[in-house]
């Protein structure tokens, strides 16, 4: 039998509208990579990523969903099992932050109950656009007490920083 190579295996889960970058931050943690072609997540897919965290190596297994409610059914059976879960929306589009109240909601039917959960505001590079204030995105972080970061895929910020932050939280549990 193969040697396992990490003490810790975290899955998490990447939710939030169609559009707003879920496969982009995933890419940019997993690859440092940065794709300027959307293409749709058809239903689910997935990346792995080993980081070491207070001396554990503990491999990320990060799913990334479809956001379009056609894939709904297909997707909520990834929250079982989830330990971490990231919200994303885009600031440049209202919707996909109106929106978090229902992925909130999905979260807490489908989830485990101590699954931890960040919100993501994604897209922060392109202020010029932006329609939701960052205010509001760490407003609905404190209501549902998560951690909120402003990110951008495309300029690698705050993209690392927020999958770590996670991986420590529950690390912390663990």
């Amino acid at each position: 039998m193969a040697k396992k190579t990490y003490d810790l295996l975290f899955k998490l889960l990447l939710i939030g509208d169609s559009g707003v970058g879920k496969t982009c931050v995933l890419f940019r943690f997993s690859d440092d990579a940065f794709n300027t072609t959307f293409i749709s997540t058809i239903g689910i897919d997935f990346k792995i990523k080993t980081v070491e965290l207070q001396g554990k190596k503990i491999k990320l297994q990060i799913w990334d969903t479809a956001g379009q409610e056609r894939f709904h059914t297909i997707t909520t059976s990834y929250y079982r099992g989830a330990m971490g879960i990231m919200l994303v929306y885009d600031i440049t589009n209202a919707k996909s932050f109106e929106n978090i109240s229902k992925w909130l909601r999905n979260i807490d039917e489908h989830a485990n109950e101590d699954v931890e959960r960040m919100l993501l505001g994604n897209k922060c590079d392109m202020e010029d656009k932006r329609v939701v204030p960052k205010a509001k995105g760490e407003q609905i972080a404190r209501e549902h007490g998560i951690r909120f970061f402003e990110t951008s895929a495309k300029a690698n910020v705050n993209i690392e920083k927020a999958f770590l932050t996670l991986a420590e939280d529950i690390l912390r549990k663990v």
